[in-house]
C-alpha cells in the first residue's frame, strides 16, 4: 500500500507546475513614481489650486479635485467587473472569476471614498453633510447594490454556482451604475450638484482640469496594482487549493487500489 500511494503523490507532485514566488521588487521603480504622482497631486490639490469663487467655501471648493477621481475611477473597476464577469460566463474560468470579484471589491471602495468625499464638499459648500440631494440618493442606492453582490456571493456555498450567479448579478450592478450616477441625476434640474463640470470647458478651469485628471491617472494606477497583487494572491491560494486536493484525491485512490488488491 505505502509504495502505491507513493507512486500516485509522485504522480501529482511532478504534473503540478511549481508556483512562482511573487516578485514585489519587480514593479518597485514604477511604484515610486506613482507614489510621487501621487505626492504632488496632493500637494497641488491643496497648495496650488487657486481658490474657486463660484464656490460658498472657495478654499475648500479644491476638494472636487479628489471627489471627482474617485467616481471616476470606481466607474472604470466596475467596468472591469463587468468584462470578467461575461468572459466567465463564456469560458468557466476560475480566474475570470476572481478578476471581476476583485474588482468588484475595489470599485465598492472607491464608490465608499466618493460618498465620503462628497459628503465632505456637501458641508463646505451646502452646509450639512448629507442633504438627500438625488445624486447622493443614487449613490446610497449603489452601494446597496454592490453590497448585496458580496452577500448573494457569501450566502451560497457552492464555488460554481456562487461565482456564476455573482457574474450574472455583477452585470446587472455595473449597468446600474451609469443610470445612477449621470442618467438619472442629469434627468432633473432640482439637485445642487452643478452640472457640465467635467464635459464642458466651462465647468473646471485649466489648473484644475490638470490636477483633476493627474489625481485620475495616480488612483487609476493604484487601483490597478492593487487589483495585480490581490488576484495574484487568490491564484496562489486556488493553486494550493487544487494541490491539496489532488494529493488528497490520490491518498484515497492509492488505498483504494491496494486494498481490491
Amino acid at each position: 500500500m505505502n509504495k502505491s500511494v507513493q507512486s500516485k503523490n509522485r504522480v501529482v507532485d511532478s504534473s503540478t507546475a511549481a508556483i512562482p514566488p511573487i516578485n514585489f521588487t519587480q514593479l518597485r521603480f514604477p511604484k515610486v513614481l506613482l507614489l510621487l504622482l501621487l505626492c504632488a497631486t496632493t500637494v497641488a490639490g491643496f497648495l496650488w489650486l487657486p481658490p474657486a469663487v463660484a464656490f460658498r467655501n472657495p478654499g475648500l471648493a479644491r476638494i472636487v479635485v479628489f471627489h471627482v477621481p474617485c467616481s471616476i475611477v470606481a466607474s472604470i473597476a466596475s467596468g472591469v467587473t463587468l468584462w470578467y464577469a461575461i468572459s466567465y460566463l463564456i469560458t468557466r474560468s476560475s480566474m475570470d472569476d476572481v478578476k471581476s470579484r476583485v474588482s468588484a471589491e475595489l470599485s465598492l471602495l472607491f464608490w465608499v471614498l466618493t460618498t465620503v468625499t462628497g459628503a465632505v464638499f456637501a458641508k463646505a459648500q451646502w452646509g450639512t453633510y448629507w442633504n438627500w440631494d438625488i445624486k447622493q440618493g443614487a449613490i446610497v442606492l449603489l452601494l446597496m447594490i454592490y453590497a448585496a453582490y458580496f452577500a448573494l456571493r457569501s450566502a451560497i456555498i457552492d464555488e460554481r454556482k456562487q461565482a456564476a450567479i455573482g457574474a450574472a448579478y455583477s452585470i446587472f450592478a455595473t449597468i446600474c451604475v451609469p443610470f445612477l450616477t449621470y442618467v438619472l441625476p442629469n434627468s432633473t434640474e432640482d439637485t445642487l450638484h452643478p452640472k457640465g463640470t467635467i464635459t464642458t470647458k466651462e465647468g473646471l478651469s485649466p489648473e484644475y482640469r490638470i490636477v483633476l485628471w493627474a489625481g485620475v491617472l495616480g488612483l487609476t494606477l493604484v487601483y490597478v496594482w492593487v487589483w495585480r497583487q490581490h488576484v495574484a494572491l487568490d491564484e496562489i491560494r486556488l493553486k494550493l487549493a487544487a494541490r491539496r486536493s489532488a494529493r488528497r484525491a490520490a491518498r484515497i485512490s492509492g488505498f483504494v487500489v491496494t486494498e481490491t488488491e
